[in-house]
């Protein structure tokens, strides 16, 4: 099986909302993530358990990996990102 990125519409739309500029540092970011395993990456606890942040700059990306399939959950930025 392919290695694949795989993305929410929650996810979708977050990213939509964004200028150009930003949204391609977050593309690059989770491609470089997920190719190489480097990045700011964390995992989370409390009622976020089983998920990880990805910290981009001002912008996290919530996210789960399940074998082969990163599963991109949401884009925020860092002030709306843990409510």
């Amino acid at each position: 099986m392919a290695r694949k990125i795989d993305w929410t519409a929650e996810a979708r739309a977050d990213i939509r909302a964004l200028d150009r500029p930003t949204a391609m540092r977050i593309f690059d970011g989770i491609y470089r993530y997920w190719c190489t395993a480097e990045g700011d990456v964390k995992a989370l606890q409390g009622k976020h358990a089983g998920k990880f942040r990805l910290r981009l700059g001002d912008y996290r990306v919530f996210f789960k990996p399940t074998g082969e399939i990163l599963r991109i959950l949401n884009v925020r930025h860092r002030s709306e990102a843990y409510r």
